[in-house]
């Protein structure tokens, strides 16, 4: 089985987030957004990719929406509402709640200031809501009798989530945009520890290591605090819903710590919306905003004002939060224009930018310069410029761990810049050992999947698991190494309980699959057994005795020779070079797995393909048996006793001797 991912958006880039994953014959939307970088046919994913017909309802099981930043929602009205689609769509509380005032404010922008054609209606917004299904954290939802989902805390904005999809055996992760690090006002992304074939993950800092928060902070004050000192004015571009009110509280709370009288704005309209929401839905906020809600709303920000287009050119110092952030139109573009020019303002952007939009050309000027605002307008820059990384992004450090800790067959990178992604892909496969794939848009990427089959088991089989095997084997001790004549050798019954499972896998045309004992199997085959085994006569070399040594009257005049000696001798250096193999000794032979080796007493054994070696050293036979199965290992242990030397502590004996004597 495999999982099939399209990629309509996101792919090799920030924007437009849209991934259609075909598991199990279950296909699922997960997001759909618009470009925010964009004006023509590249704004919206490319539909027609998914169902030439337009019979979208048929061709999708459901749509998923994580979070409700235009870039993960601008295009689902268009999608609903225009191209027809009529399926489930899920999404969290919040973003269900949230998301139509940042589509609204984003259909206004576009006619009411751009005088641009409308894509959809505020009818058309309403409309496509009435389709949401809402659902709350770690609550399994099922799609349909086969396809089962469930969201999880993903920090980022004020319902983000991630979204696991289970059909069948396969299962996997879609991140949307998550935060592995607590703020101000949102927790951590949280998530459970899951049996994953796929994670697709977003990698918008793919390479970034990002300072701490506090040492960010500071520096945001700091340089606030020293525009607003010189009479200047603060520009802050911010969506109304994420990170103005993450920075509204860190502002409000230096204005009263330092006692500034500077007045801070936020441009009206929709953020007193927002703001309105996030103290109804403060349970989807960090642990501290919680404790802290028992004696006041930390979203009831004291000295933060409500700001009219009148105000722009009043005179004095001032901090302004006007929306769109990114400086991608709309009232934050407006103020720009007219707060540029002038060298005691501060333009503070406080996190990633798109490509073409003015923040993006802004963060790469340096002032003076002249900004293609439009294709019509220019603007003379000559304020101060101040990116700032505050963005609810995960950075390098926060994927890497994510999927360290879900540890998936396979992962997808979206949402990301490709150089960037190229190199986080290469660390995952090196680190990390995971398949890494990083699609462009309108391209596939195919996942193999987990299939899990059940099957029945034989009574015989079970009966072979549970009931005890025991073997008793004499063996001679492993401890006595430095004597082994046979009034020496210490010998001891070694007992071993070998309950190995042995069965087979059958599958019958319309039966269930079923584990037989292996002597059922030839039954049910009605097949005769065979047992093909091969034997080998291997010579192993012991030096010959020194000559001139009296012998004790009585005394082997081979002591060299003896069984159960060479054996135990043998048995030592297999045990040395075979640690990771059980190796027997009973005292007529060796056994390993299969492997019998004895030594062989016949003169002409038909087994033997070899000449004993004379001169210097003599040859004792030992007869190696073993079946198929063994193959490997017996000519390796073969490989071994054609190179050993066997000395002896009696052929010791006799040449310390020999040496006295001379």
């Amino acid at each position: 089985m495999t999982i099939d991912c399209l990629v309509l958006g996101a792919g090799q880039d920030v924007g437009k987030s849209c991934v259609v994953v075909t598991i199990n014959g279950k296909r699922i939307m997960f997001d759909c957004g618009m470009h925010m970088g964009h004006d023509d046919h590249r704004r919206y994913p490319d539909f027609s990719l998914i169902s030439e017909s337009g019979d979208f309802d048929n061709a999708l099981s459901c749509i998923i929406i994580t979070h409700f930043h235009l870039d993960h929602i601008g295009a689902l009205p268009y999608f609903t509402e225009v191209c027809g689609y009529n399926g489930p769509i899920y999404m969290t509380y919040p973003t269900k709640a949230l998301a139509p005032l940042m589509l609204e404010d984003y259909r206004r922008v576009l006619v009411d200031r751009r005088g641009e054609k409308e894509q959809f209606s505020s009818e058309n917004i309403t409309d496509c809501m009435k389709k949401v299904t809402a659902v709350d954290l770690k609550q399994t939802v099922l799609v349909d009798r086969d396809l089962q989902i469930r969201a999880y805390y993903a920090g980022h904005v004020l319902g983000a989530a991630m979204f696991y999809a289970k059909v069948g055996d396969a299962a996997m992760v879609y991140t949307g945009d998550y935060n592995m690090t607590a703020d101000r006002h949102l927790g951590a992304a949280q998530i459970d520890r899951l049996q994953l074939d796929l994670v697709i993950t977003e990698s918008t800092y793919a390479t970034t290591i990002r300072d701490s928060k506090y040492v960010r902070e500071r520096e945001f004050l700091e340089a606030i605090h020293k525009c607003v000192d010189s009479g200047g004015k603060v520009l802050i571009p911010a969506f109304a819903l994420g990170r103005a009110q993450e920075l509204c509280m860190l502002l409000d709370d230096y204005w009263e710590r330092m006692n500034l009288k500077v007045p801070i704005y936020f441009s009206a309209g929709l953020t007193i919306q927002a703001n309105m929401y996030y103290k109804v839905l403060i349970n989807w906020a960090s642990q501290k905003v919680k404790n802290l809600s028992a004696t006041r709303n930390a979203f009831d920000f004291k000295n933060v004002h409500n700001f009219e287009r009148s105000m722009i050119n009043a005179p004095g110092p001032c901090v302004l939060f006007a929306t769109p952030g990114m400086l991608s139109g709309g009232f934050s573009l407006e103020v720009f224009k007219q707060w540029a020019p002038y060298e005691q303002n501060l333009i503070a952007l406080p996190g990633y930018c798109l490509a073409e939009t003015v923040g993006h050309k802004l963060m790469r000027a340096k002032p003076p310069a002249r900004i293609d605002v439009d294709k019509s307008t220019q603007i003379d820059v000559r304020c101060q410029i101040h990116q700032l990384s505050f963005s609810p992004h995960t950075d390098s450090k926060g994927i890497m761990d994510l999927i360290r800790f879900l540890s998936p067959k396979n992962v997808i990178l979206v949402h990301g810049e490709k150089p960037k992604m190229a190199s986080l892909k290469e660390r995952i496969e090196s680190d990390l050992r995971i398949p890494c794939y990083y699609p462009a848009n309108n391209e596939s990427q195919r996942i193999e999947s987990t299939q899990y089959i059940k099957a029945e088991a034989s009574k015989s089989f079970l009966q072979s698991s549970l009931s005890p095997n025991f073997k008793f084997l004499k063996t001679i001790s492993r401890a006595d190494t430095g004597f082994i004549l046979n009034e020496r050798a210490e010998s001891c019954v070694q007992v071993c309980d070998d309950r190995v499972a042995e069965g087979a896998v059958i599958m019958q045309k319309d039966q269930h699959p079923k584990i037989v004992h292996q002597n059922e199997l030839m039954d049910i085959l009605e097949a005769e057994n065979h047992k093909v085994q091969v034997a080998y006569c291997c010579p192993v070399c012991v030096p010959n005795e020194p000559k001139n040594v009296p012998l004790s009257p009585g005394e082997d005049m081979h002591p060299v020779l003896d069984k159960r000696s060479l054996l135990h001798l043998l048995y030592t250096k297999l045990s040395n070079d075979f640690q990771d193999v059980t190796i027997q000794n009973d005292g007529d032979c060796l056994q390993i797995g299969s492997l019998t080796v004895s030594p062989c007493p016949k003169e002409k054994c038909p087994h033997r393909r070899h000449v004993n070696p004379v001169s210097t050293s003599e040859a004792v036979n030992f007869c190696c048996t073993w079946s198929t199965e063994d193959e490997k290992l017996a000519w390796r242990v073969i490989s071994i006793m054609k190179n050993l030397e066997l000395k002896t502590s009696a052929h010791l004996e006799l040449k310390k001797c020999s040496d006295e004597g001379s």
